[in-house]
Formats: C-alpha cells, structure tokens, sequence
C-alpha cells in the first residue's frame, strides 16, 4: 500500500474502499486518471467484504443471454417496489442501462469475475415484472493470495457467519455442511474443504480462497491496485474542502503516518462512498422507530460507518433524503456472547426458510411468513412493536436444530453446550417449559405450536403461506417434502433464540441524480462531488426487491460517477477553502 509522504494532488478522490468506491476508483484509474482511495478503518473492503457479494443486475449476460424485455419487465417490477410516490425514473433507468455495461467493463477490463445464480428468484416472485430467476449474480471465489502483502489489510468476513474462518461460496455449499451426517458425498466434500481450510489457516493465518463479499472486495481492490490506484489506510476523511462557488475541490485528511491534517486537491473531484450510517446512533435514533434511544438497534456492519460521508455531503450543500418509509434494509439480527468482548451480530440469512422454525412474537404469536425476505420480516418486527423496540423469538424442536442450526448455533455434530452455556440459546424440555424460560405466556406459545402444527403434517401454511412462493423455497430444504420451508415441532426438547431488528445497510442518504452527482435542494449538482453506495438515497424507494440490490446499484453508479470524472476537464488551480 503506498502510504508514503501526502499526495497534495490527484484527479480524484475516493472516501470509502467498500464496492460502491472502488468501482468508482477502479473506473476513473483505468481511463487514466491518478486516484487516491481514503479509508477511515486500518482494514479496506467495507461493509462490501462482508456481505454476501451479490448484485442485482437485471439483463447482466452472466445469467444469459441478455434481454431489453427483461429490462423493461425489471422497470415494471421496481415500480411496484418503489411505489409512484419514490420512483425516480432517471436514476432507476440509469442504474438498469449501465448496470449491463459495468458488468462487462468489470469482466473485461479488470480482475473482477462473476458467477451465475440463474435460480436465485426476486423477493417478491409473483408480482408484476418479477421474474423466477436471472438477475442476480456473485462474484467468483478468489485466491487472496493474489493479493500479495496486502493481503493482511483486508477487511476479514464477518465472523459469525463463518465456520471456524471459513466462507460459503453459495447456499449449495451450505447445504453439504447441512447434510454432512446423511450423505456419504457432502461428508467427503466437507472433509476436503476443512482440510484445504485448515492449511491456509496454519499457513497464511486467514482463509485465503475468498468467497461471497470478500471475494468481491479482493477483486475490487486487485483491480485497483493494478491500475495504480493509492489507497492509504487509518486516513479519516475529515471534511471536504470547497471554493466560493460552492465547487469541490479537495478533502483534508489525516495522514495515516504522520497523523497530521493534509489539504488534497482533487482536479476532477471527490466521492463519497462511506457505507451510510448504520453506526451513527443519533441518526438511528431520529429515524428507526424500533430504536427509541438509537441503542436498540445493532448492526453487522463496520462500527466506522457512522455517516461521514452524508455529514460531508450536507456541509458542502448536499440534501440528506430521510423521508423513506424504511431508511434501511432491515434484518433480524442475534446477539452472541463473546465473553469479555462486546457481542457479535448474527444476520439470520438463512434459518428462518427452514422447515419446523417458526417465529413468535413476544405475546407468544405468530405474525410473519418467516420464509419471506429479511427486510420483510424486519418490517412485520417493526410494525408489531410500534414506538418500542422490535423483540421476537425463533424456536424450533430438537429435530430441526441438530439438522439446521439456528442463529450462531451450528448443527450436529457440532456441541450445543456452549450456545446454552452462554444463554445464547435457550431449551425447554417442553413447550410449557420454554415458554416460561423466554418469558411469553405459556398457553399462547402451545396453541400457536398446535395451530401451525395441524397444517404443517401435510407440509402446508395457511396462517401465512411459508413455501407458496420461488423465493420461499430457494432457501428451504429442498430435500424435505412436500413443502421446504414447513415441517411440524414435535420432538423435545425445544428451543428459542431472541432476535431483534437490525440492517444490512443504509437506505436513507443523500440525493443522487443520474450522473451519481450529489444534488442540492433546487436539485442542481453540487460542483465536483458525487456519491455511491449507502451514502446516496437507495434507488429503491427503500424496498428490497431482490438479492443484490445494494451491491447491484453501487457497482452501477460508483462505475457512472468514475466514467463521468473521467469525462471532465480538469479544473484549473484556484484557491481553496475549507468548507
């Protein structure tokens, strides 16, 4: 990593190293352009090399042949999703438009690969312009060892959804460690994959064959630094500095080696890609009404994703859009012990698609079509609890447990002792029993166990319809029959885990426009500045329509605001001020 003495001038400057910011990097640097990358923590990638690398791409010819009736079907679908009111049809059509060409750039131009996902279904399956599968894709595994020294700098994968270190490359492979007890094929196929696990580990002391969103980061970064890219680590970004016109013209920093205040003009311009506000507990307090106090709401991502860059933009004129009815992709998320440490955050990605799990409120009831997307379980959470903060419990029996996990706990052979150990888990030797150890009413907690019961023995749902949809059963257990998402909670003991609301980023930011220019509040751009990722207001309408739709835009329009630097001219040497 170059991180010698402070470049006082580039073309452009990059604030965040998450997908959204090296897109834009990587785009401006391959057209020439001398860039400079500034990220805040002392590890690159973002929230990106913690996700699970997905984007969604609607006609990305990875899937494909591509389609323009896909794309206008994709445009139908997102109005829906959007409602009138928050579609923005010059940024929808721009995102739908280049999203296809920065697939190819991507693919052609630089180390970043993808891989298909033709089964994976939008979230909402039957609605109009949705369709069954196609428009998400992920990025190929990769060898971080490619990476050479700067390897060690990479933002790790979140750990709690890891085994032992290790990253899923797809449900598929999950699915093996699922069945590892059942089937001579996954027992041999996980065996090999712990043993290549266990020689990196011992070896390079980190996983080195990247999967899901680390992959995508070490792609990302590859590229850049290949096209000579700078990037300095432990660098803040601590405001954006201005001419009197209101241009943008540089940032001051501080310099990761001699910690000192630096001025970097940026003849081009500057991007603020700093992965929203998801830490920034005033923010969540004003905005997410689950979170009364902002402390009631946790999130996987990065604790220096406390909004600077929305903050940077506001200074410098830009509008910071919170009128969305959901500011953020919201997820059920655990809380797991981890001794001395602050907690972990686990992402319930996968369980609740699960047959024979269920999700109760705390007046023991359910209220959701577990299997549907998290940002729309996250939703019903938030509605049950109104004003207050959004709590319920999964709870499963013994079967499906041992066979599935649940949260944090893994399936058998793996011990439970020290999830229940901890009271990460909780187990009752009867639903009675349970009930009381969770605190909801008993006789709620048997009669909702009794109703969902009486229908799931013929594997169907009536209550909420688990399983009626494409979506719905791509994450189940498509072994299990008739339906991969229902199966009856019967065997003893039984168990529950508390979740809460929590997000996988940042809806709400600032006002974009087409270009990936941050506009004002008479919608005109704001001279020399731009945004992408979870700094700029989701092109979504706060909606989560499909797998990929944060990864999907910010690739998209970090790749617009680095083809539009690219396409100015450089602006002359003026004085500048910081403002």
């Amino acid at each position: 990593m170059s991180e010698g003495a402070a470049a006082q001038e580039t073309d452009v400057i990059v604030i965040g190293s998450g997908a959204g910011g090296l897109a834009a990097a990587v785009t401006a640097a391959q057209r020439g352009l001398k860039v400079l990358v500034l990220e805040k923590d002392t590890v690159y990638g973002g929230t990106t090399a913690r996700s699970g690398g997905v984007l969604w791409i609607p006609a990305n010819g990875i899937n494909g042949p591509r389609s323009d009736a896909d794309v206008r079907a994709a445009r139908e679908y997102l109005v829906r999703e959007c409602g009138e009111a928050l579609f923005d049809a010059g940024r929808v059509d721009a995102f739908l438009a280049n999203g296809p060409r920065m697939v190819d750039f991507f693919s052609s131009q630089t180390s970043v690969q993808f891989a298909p996902l033709p089964a994976y279904p939008d979230y909402h399956p039957d609605e109009p312009g949705a369709v069954p599968g196609g428009r998400s894709i992920m990025a190929a595994p990769f060898d971080a060892r490619e990476l050479g020294p700067r390897m060690k700098a990479l933002r790790p994968p979140l750990k709690e959804i890891t085994f032992v270190g290790m990253m899923f490359n797809s449900s598929q492979e999950i699915q093996h460690f699922f069945k590892v007890t059942r089937s001579l094929r996954s027992a041999v196929y996980v065996a090999r994959r712990l043993m290549a696990h266990g020689t990196e580990m011992l070896r390079y002391r980190r996983a080195t064959r990247l999967t899901n969103g680390n992959a995508l980061a070490a792609r990302l970064a590859k590229s850049a630094f290949d096209l000579g890219a700078e990037l300095w680590l432990d660098a803040p970004a601590l405001r954006l500095v201005t001419q009197g016109d209101g241009r943008v013209t540089g940032v001051v920093a501080r310099h990761p080696e001699t910690k000192a205040d630096v001025h970097i003009r940026a003849r081009r311009g500057v991007v603020l890609a700093c992965g929203g506000f998801p830490q920034d507990v005033a923010r969540r307090r004003a905005l997410f009404s689950h979170a009364p106090t902002g402390a009631e709401h946790h999130s996987p991502a990065p604790a220096t994703n406390t909004g600077d860059g929305i903050s940077m933009g506001i200074a410098a004129g830009g509008v910071f859009e919170d009128s969305l009815p959901n500011p953020a992709a919201w997820i059920p998320v655990s809380l797991v012990p981890r001794g001395k440490a602050p907690h972990g955050v686990f992402p319930h990605l996968i369980d609740r698609y699960k047959p024979g799990v269920i999700a109760v409120n705390p007046a023991g009831r359910r209220f959701v079509n577990e299997s549907n997307s998290y940002h729309d379980v996250g939703i019903a959470m938030r509605r049950e609890a109104g004003h207050a903060a959004a709590v319920a419990w999964l709870v499963c029996d013994h079967t499906a447990l041992r066979r599935y996990g649940l949260g944090h706990v893994k399936p058998f052979p793996l011990p439970l002792w020290p999830q229940l150990r901890s009271g990460y888990l909780l187990r009752g030797a009867t639903l009675e029993a349970l009930a009381r150890r969770i605190g909801i009413d008993p006789a709620a907690l048997q009669q909702t166990v009794a109703e969902y019961n009486r229908h799931a023995e013929q594997g169907e749902d009536p209550a909420f319809g688990r399983g009626s949809t494409a979506y719905n059963r791509y994450l189940g257990d498509h072994d299990h029959a008739p339906n991969p998402c229902v199966a009856p909670i019967t065997r003893a003991p039984f168990y529950a885990l508390r979740v809460t609301v929590g997000d996988l980023g940042t809806f709400a930011g600032l006002r974009t426009n087409e270009r990936a220019q941050v506009i004002d509040a008479r919608g005109a751009p704001v001279p020399g500045l731009y945004a992408a990722g979870n700094d700029s207001l989701s092109v979504m309408g706060g909606n989560y329509p499909g797998a990929g739709i944060t990864l999907g835009p910010a690739m998209t329009f970090g790749f617009i605001a680095g083809e539009q630097l690219a396409a100015l001219q450089m602006q002359p040497t003026e004085t500048a001020h910081a403002g």
